[in-house]
C-alpha cells in the first residue's frame, strides 16, 4: 500500500511523570526539519536512518538549552507509522517533556489525537485493525498470558486466518459464478449448490470452533469478576489482602469497616481476576453503609465468580443462608475462613463442595486458585502455545454474526433456495469478516476505535 500524505504529528510517549525517560515523538513529512530546528549536534538530515544521536535541544528563540537528549531518527518506509519518525528521548521529568513537546508543535507539528500514530500505521498498510487493537492489548495486558495472546495477535495470527477463510470464500463464490456462466453439464444448479454446502459447512466449523476460544481468550484479556461477599467480619478483607500480597483493604474487629466497593486486580496462574472487595451485607441504619451493601448487591449480580466467606468458628446466621441462597446459582465457592479457631458452624446444613481456610494462617489459599481453574478451564493447560484466540468483544460479535450469515446459507439450502439468493449471503459473511481486519470496515468504527487509545500510541 502507498503511504498517504498527513500533516506532521507529535505527543508525549511515555507516561506523564518522573521517570529516568520521557520521550516526545513526532510522525509525518516533516519529521526530520522540525527536530533540526530545536536539535544542537549531528545533522538529522544527513545520519543513518535508525539511529540514536547524542545532543541537546535549544529552544531558538531565547537560545536556551532545555535538556540533553538522545534523537532517534528512522526514515520511512521501515517505521511503526511507515513515515519519518523523530523519538526525542529526554530526562523524564513533567516540565521538560512538557516543554519540549510544546517546542515543536511551534515549530509546526500538530498535537496528535489519540491513537493516531497506530491509526496511520493503520491507514499505510502497516497494520490492520486487528493488529492495531492488539497493541492496545499489550499496553493492557495484565499477565503474561494475556499479553503472549495479544502478541501473537500483533503479529497477525488472526489476520492470517481470517484473510485465509476471506480468500477461501472469495474463491467458491467466483467458482459458483463460473458455474452459473459456462455450464459444462446439465446438473450444473445441483452441482453448484453441493459446491456451496461444502464450502458453507467448512467454514461454519472453522469459525464456530475459533469462537469455542472466546470465553478463554476474553478471560484472559478482561480478567473474571471476582465478588468476595458475605456478612460483615467474615475475613473478606483479609482474603482480598492475602491474595493480592499487601495490605490494601482496612481490617479492623468493627462490623461495616467496609463501606464501599473495592477492586484490585490479581494474578492467579496467569489469569487476571478481578477482585471486588464487597461491603459486608447486612441489614443496616447507616445511610453509607446502606449504599455500600446495595452496591456489593449490584457487584454479585454482575460478577463471573463469587467467593462467599463464612465465618467456620460461629453458627450459620439468617445472613448466612440469605447468601447462600441468592448466590447459589453463580459460579461460586464456598470458603469457610477462621477455621484455625474451635469449628462451630453447622457442616451438614452446607454444600458439600466447600474449602476450609484460615486467610490469618495461610491455610488452603492454593486450593481456591486450584478451584477457580476447575470452574472456568477444563484442563491445566490454559493456553496452547499455537492456538489463535478470540478475546476482543468486537471480534466476538462480528464472528458471531458471520456464523449466522453461513447459517442462513444452510438453510437455504434446506429449502431449494437459488444459488444466486444464497450468494448473498455468502458475500455478506465474506464482508462481515472484512470489518474484523478493517478492509470493509467504516470510517464511522475506525476513527470510534482509534479514540480509545491513549495519547502518543
Amino acid at each position: 500500500m502507498i503511504t498517504k500524505e498527513f500533516d506532521t504529528i507529535a505527543a508525549i510517549s511515555t507516561p506523564l511523570g518522573e521517570g529516568a525517560i520521557g520521550i516526545v515523538r513526532l510522525s509525518g513529512t516533516d519529521s526530520f526539519a522540525i527536530a533540526q530546528k530545536i536539535f544542537k549536534g549531528k545533522d538529522l538530515s544527513k545520519v543513518a536512518s535508525h539511529t540514536l544521536n547524542y545532543g541537546h535541544i535549544v529552544d531558538p528563540d531565547k537560545n536556551e538549552i532545555l535538556d540533553e537528549v538522545m534523537v532517534g531518527a528512522m526514515r520511512s518506509p521501515k517505521t511503526f507509522t511507515r513515515e519519518d519518525i523523530i523519538e526525542i528521548n529526554t530526562h523524564g521529568g513533567i516540565a521538560v517533556t512538557n516543554e519540549i513537546l510544546q517546542l515543536v508543535i511551534r515549530e509546526g507539528a500538530r498535537l496528535a489525537e489519540p491513537g493516531e500514530f497506530t491509526k496511520r500505521a493503520f491507514l499505510n498498510g502497516r497494520v490492520d485493525l486487528t493488529q492495531a487493537e492488539a497493541v492496545m492489548d499489550i499496553i493492557r495486558a495484565k499477565t503474561d498470558k494475556a499479553m503472549n495472546i495479544a502478541v501473537k495477535q500483533l503479529d497477525g495470527s488472526l489476520s492470517d486466518l481470517i484473510n485465509n477463510t476471506r480468500q477461501e470464500i472469495l474463491n467458491t463464490l467466483a467458482q459458483v459464478e463460473v458455474n452459473i456462466d459456462y455450464p459444462e453439464y446439465d446438473d450444473v444448479e445441483e452441482a453448484t449448490t453441493e459446491i456451496i454446502r461444502e464450502k458453507t459447512t467448512e467454514f461454519e466449523a472453522l469459525l464456530t470452533n475459533l469462537l469455542k476460544t472466546a470465553r478463554r481468550g476474553k478471560i484472559l484479556r478482561e480478567g473474571i469478576s471476582t465478588a468476595i461477599i458475605g456478612r460483615p467480619n467474615v475475613g473478606k478483607s483479609s482474603l482480598l489482602n492475602n491474595l493480592l500480597r499487601e495490605e490494601k483493604a482496612i481490617v479492623t474487629d468493627i462490623e461495616g469497616t467496609t463501606r464501599d466497593v473495592i477492586e484490585e486486580y490479581v494474578n492467579i496462574n496467569g489469569v487476571p481476576l478481578k477482585l471486588v472487595d464487597t461491603a459486608g451485607i447486612r441489614e443496616t441504619e447507616d445511610i453509607v453503609e446502606q449504599i455500600g451493601v446495595e452496591r456489593s448487591k449490584k457487584a454479585l449480580k454482575e460478577a463471573d465468580l463469587v467467593l462467599l466467606v463464612l465465618n467456620a468458628s460461629e453458627p450459620l446466621t439468617d445472613q448466612d443462608r440469605q447468601l447462600l441462597e441468592i448466590s447459589q446459582d453463580s459460579n461460586r465457592i464456598i470458603l469457610l475462613n477462621k477455621v484455625d479457631l474451635p469449628e462451630r458452624i453447622e457442616i451438614d446444613q452446607l454444600p458439600e463442595d466447600h474449602i476450609k481456610i484460615s486467610v490469618l494462617k495461610n491455610q488452603n489459599i492454593d486450593q481456591i486458585e486450584d478451584r477457580i481453574n476447575a470452574l472456568f478451564f477444563e484442563n491445566a493447560g490454559l493456553v496452547e502455545q499455537d492456538a489463535t484466540y478470540l478475546s476482543n468483544a468486537r471480534h466476538i460479535s462480528l464472528i458471531e454474526k458471520a456464523v449466522e450469515s453461513l447459517q442462513a446459507v444452510n438453510e437455504g439450502l434446506a429449502l431449494g433456495m437459488p444459488v444466486d439468493l444464497l450468494q448473498v449471503d455468502l458475500t455478506r459473511t465474506w464482508e462481515i469478516l472484512g470489518e474484523i481486519t478493517g478492509d470493509a470496515a467504516p470510517d464511522e468504527l475506525i476513527t470510534q476505535l482509534f479514540s480509545q487509545f491513549c495519547l502518543g500510541k
